[in-house]
C-alpha cells in the first residue's frame, strides 16, 4: 500500500485533539488497522518514464554510491505534494523541486509534479514498491532515502497531502537522524481539508461544536464520541469504512437525517461528489469504486450547494484536445485547467531548421550591421530561431537597437518580450498576416533611411504579407527561419479517442493544426466540440468536414479559451435549467448510444 493522505498508518499516536477556538475543536482519531501495514495486499506499479527523469526500483547494489568518506551527505526535504491538484503544491515546494537531484515518491502518479517542476536529469525514486513489485516496508521506505541522501545532493522526499498526517514521516526522520542526514519539512495541503473545500462544504458553521476528523482503518470505535449533532465528522478510507461509519453513527443515536458529501479522487478533474443522508450512507459506500474517498457528515453539508465552485466550473472534467506542440500549448493548458478541465497535447507539427541555414545566417549579420529598417516577427517559432542564431554567434538583445520590431500578435510580443524587446508595431485589430499588414506603414523616403524589412518566417507561410508590403514600397527578404514538418501519429489509444469521441472538445489555433491532425490522426468525431481560433481556421475546419460549434471573439489562445468555457457554461446552464443532469458531450454520446440500444 502507498502512503496516501487517506491512509491511516497504524504506529501514529491513536488520538490527536486540537483546540481552535473556545467552541471548536478538531479531533482526529486515528486506529491501528489491526495488522501490519507492510501485510496490505496491493498492485504492483509498472515502471514509468516521465519528461524529466524515470521511476525505477531501488535495489541493492543498484546504484554506485558514493560513501560518506568519499562525499558529503546530502539534505532531505520532507515535501507535501498536496492531494491532486498541481496548484496546491506550495511556493517552498515548487522551489525545491527546481534543484532537486533526486525526488523519492510516494506514488508514481505523481511524476507528473516532477516533469512540471523538476530540472531536467533529475533522478526518480518509487518508495512505494520494490523491484519485485511488492510494496516497500515503512523501514525500507527509510533506507531508500537515506541512502539516496548519502549519495549527495538535494533529496526532495514528495510525501502526498502534508508530511505530518497520515505518512510514515516519523520513521523517515529518525533514520536520516541516525545516519546523520540532514533535513527539513515543508508541510503540505491535507486531503482533510482540502477535499471538502474543493466539493463546496465548509467544515464549520457558527454552530459547530467540533470537527472530528476519522480514519476506522477496518476497526470498530467508539462512535459515541462522534455522534453531536453539532459535530462535523470527516470519515477517510474506501467503502468499508464509509459504511462501517455510517452503522456505528446510527448506532450512537447521530439521526438517519443527517446529510453526507461522498467525494472520490477529490482536488482532480475527475473528482465526483455525491450527496446522501446518514440513513442511506451505507448502501451509498457499497458503489464506492475503491479510491480514497472523503466523506463528510454534518448539517454544513447542505450548504454545498451554495457554495460549489470546482464541480461547477464550465469545462469541469472535460478532457480537451489540443493539436499543437508541447512548447506551444502551455498557456492554452494553462487556461483550459482553471476552467476544470484536462487538456491533451498532440503534437501536429514539428518545428526543424532550415535545410540550408546560409540564408539565415546571411540575414542575421545583415540585421547587425544595419541592413534593415524593420523585422517583422509572425510567430513565437520565428522569434525562437533568430534567438538561436544570436546565441551562435554570441549576440543579444542589443544588436537590436536602432531596428524597429513588428510582432503579429500578443503571444509572439511576449515572446520578444522575454528576450528584453519591446515590439514597435502590434496590430490593433486581427492578429494576423493581413492584420500586421494593415497596420503597418508605408515606406517613406523622407522619414526611412532604409527600405528593407527582415521577414524570417516558415517555409509554407503565404505571401500576403510579402506581397502587401512590396505594394507599400518596401524591399522584403523573406527568409525560411525554419520548417515545419507534420509530426508522426499519435499513439492508437490517442487516435481511437479521437475517432469514438472520448474528447469532449478540440482547439483549433491555425489552419495547419486543422489539415494535420485529420492527416495524422483522422476527424474528431461529430460529438466532439470543434472550438477555432479565427475565421480562416473554421473555413479549413469545414472544409475538412467538421462542424464549428465555437468560434474566438478574436485571433488569440485566450480569447479561444474564454469562447469554449462560455459555449460549457451554456451547455451546463441549459441542462440545470431542464432539470436535467449536468453531462460532457463525451457522456452525452455515450448515453445516446446506450438509449439507442
Amino acid at each position: 500500500m502507498t502512503n496516501s493522505p487517506l491512509v491511516a498508518d497504524p504506529e501514529q499516536v491513536p488520538v490527536v485533539e486540537v483546540a481552535v477556538a473556545p467552541e471548536v475543536s478538531v479531533l482526529t482519531e486515528v486506529v491501528d488497522a489491526g495488522k501490519n501495514r507492510d501485510e496490505v495486499p496491493a498492485q504492483p506499479r509498472s515502471k514509468r518514464t516521465s519528461a524529466k527523469g524515470s521511476v525505477r526500483k531501488d535495489k541493492a547494489g543498484d546504484r554506485d554510491r558514493a560513501t560518506k568518506a568519499d562525499k558529503e551527505l546530502g539534505h532531505v526535504s520532507f515535501v507535501g505534494a498536496g492531494p491532486g491538484d498541481p496548484g496546491l503544491l506550495t511556493v517552498r515546494a515548487v522551489d525545491l523541486l527546481r534543484t532537486a537531484d533526486v525526488v523519492v515518491l510516494d506514488q508514481s502518479s505523481r511524476e507528473d509534479l516532477v516533469a512540471r517542476f523538476g530540472r531536467t536529469g533529475v533522478e526518480v525514486l518509487d518508495a512505494g514498491f520494490g523491484e519485485d513489485g511488492q510494496p516497500l516496508t515503512r523501514a525500507a521506505r527509510a533506507k531508500l532515502v537515506v541512502r539516496a541522501a548519502k549519495a549527495g545532493g538535494r533529496v526532495v522526499r514528495l510525501m502526498d497531502g502534508d508530511p505530518s498526517t497520515f505518512t510514515g514521516l516519523v520513521d523517515e526522520v529518525a533514520a536520516c537522524r541516525k545516519s546523520g542526514v540532514g533535513f527539513d519539512v515543508v508541510p503540505g495541503v491535507s486531503a482533510v481539508n482540502a477535499v471538502p473545500a474543493y466539493a463546496g462544504v465548509p467544515m464549520t458553521t457558527p454552530s459547530t461544536s467540533s470537527v472530528n476528523v476519522v480514519h476506522p482503518a477496518g476497526r470498530t470505535l467508539d462512535w459515541s464520541r462522534h455522534a453531536d449533532a453539532d459535530a462535523t465528522v470527516v470519515v477517510l478510507g474506501t467503502g468499508d469504512d464509509i459504511a462501517a461509519a455510517a452503522r456505528g453513527l446510527l448506532a450512537a443515536g447521530r439521526s438517519p437525517a443527517t446529510p453526507v458529501a461522498l467525494t472520490s479522487h477529490g482536488t482532480t478533474t475527475t473528482q465526483t461528489t455525491t450527496t446522501a443522508t446518514l440513513g442511506t450512507l451505507e448502501a451509498a459506500a457499497t458503489v464506492i469504486d475503491g479510491s480514497p474517498t472523503t466523506a463528510v457528515v454534518g448539517d454544513v453539508v447542505a450548504l454545498r450547494e451554495q457554495n460549489s465552485w470546482y464541480e461547477t466550473k464550465p469545462l469541469f472534467g472535460w478532457r480537451v484536445l489540443v493539436p499543437r506542440t508541447k512548447e506551444q500549448a502551455g498557456g492554452i493548458t494553462t487556461r483550459l485547467s482553471d476552467h476544470g478541465a484536462t487538456a491533451e497535447v498532440v503534437p501536429t507539427i514539428s518545428v526543424e531548421p532550415p535545410r540550408t541555414p546560409q540564408q539565415m545566417e546571411k540575414a542575421v549579420k545583415g540585421l547587425v550591421t544595419g541592413r534593415y529598417e524593420w523585422i517583422g516577427f509572425t510567430s513565437v517559432n520565428a522569434v525562437r530561431a533568430v534567438r538561436e542564431k544570436f546565441t551562435e554567434y554570441g549576440l543579444d538583445a542589443r544588436a537590436f537597437s536602432g531596428l524597429k520590431v513588428a510582432a503579429v500578435g500578443g503571444v509572439t510580443a511576449d515572446a520578444l518580450r522575454e528576450w528584453g524587446i519591446e515590439p514597435d508595431l502590434l496590430p490593433e485589430a486581427e492578429q494576423s498576416a493581413a492584420g500586421l499588414l494593415e497596420a503597418w506603414p508605408p515606406y517613406d523616403d523622407v522619414l526611412d533611411p532604409i527600405n528593407r524589412v527582415f521577414l524570417p518566417r516558415a517555409d509554407i507561410a503565404t505571401d500576403t504579407l510579402v506581397a502587401g508590403l512590396q505594394e507599400n514600397g518596401w524591399e522584403v527578404d523573406d527568409v525560411t527561419a525554419y520548417r515545419t514538418v507534420r509530426a508522426a501519429p499519435p499513439a492508437a489509444p490517442v487516435r481511437d479517442a479521437i475517432k469514438t469521441g472520448a474528447f469532449d472538445a478540440v482547439v483549433f489555433t491555425s489552419s495547419s493544426t486543422v489539415r494535420n491532425l485529420v492527416g495524422i490522426a483522422g476527424k474528431p468525431h461529430p460529438s466532439t466540440v470543434v472550438a477555432c481560433i479565427g475565421p480562416a481556421t473554421a473555413k479549413t475546419a469545414e472544409e475538412h468536414g467538421l462542424r464549428v460549434d465555437v468560434l474566438a471573439a478574436e485571433p488569440s489562445a485566450d480569447a479561444l479559451v474564454e469562447a469554449l468555457a462560455g459555449y460549457g457554461q451554456g451547455l451546463r446552464a441549459s441542462a440545470v435549467e431542464a432539470g436535467e443532469p449536468v453531462l460532457r458531450p463525451s457522456q452525452k454520446k455515450s448515453s445516446a448510444r446506450r438509449r439507442a440500444r
